[in-house]
């Protein structure tokens, strides 16, 4: 199920569930992110508990991603089984930082996202700036 009509297009990606994941994020649609996700759906961001459900996807992003700019640039399957696994690259820009980001989306029936995985492409000293500020 396609939600934006004119849905962002990343290199190597052809699911319209990942191109529409950013695309909601970036307009601050957060209930339509949630949506994507399986009934049972996690959101695995950096340094932080997973978030289970997407009642609980769409509170925790309402609350953490106002701002954020999702750019992803490039993105590759990593495996087709039951089970369809991609890995896109990227950056977030907010007010405050850009950072290097790779999003690991797994998508299961119906290619709902199952799980995505966030992870922070950054030293350890370019993390320990972005917590000083």
């Amino acid at each position: 199920m396609t939600y934006i009509e004119t849905s962002s297009t990343i290199a190597g990606i052809s699911k319209s569930a990942i191109s529409d994941y950013f695309v909601t994020v970036n307009q601050a649609e957060f209930a339509k992110t949630a949506s994507l996700f399986a009934e049972n759906g996690t959101l695995l961001p950096p340094f932080e508990k997973p978030i289970i459900g997407r009642a609980n996807i769409a509170a925790y992003l309402s609350k953490e991603a106002k701002g954020m700019k999702l750019l992803p640039q490039q993105g590759v399957c990593e495996a087709e089984t039951d089970w369809l696994k991609y890995k896109v690259l990227g950056k977030v820009k907010t007010s405050l930082f850009n950072i290097n980001v790779a999003w690991h989306f797994i998508l299961g029936q119906e290619e709902q996202i199952d799980t995505v995985q966030i992870k922070l492409l950054a030293s350890p000293q370019e993390l320990l700036s972005l917590q000083s500020k």
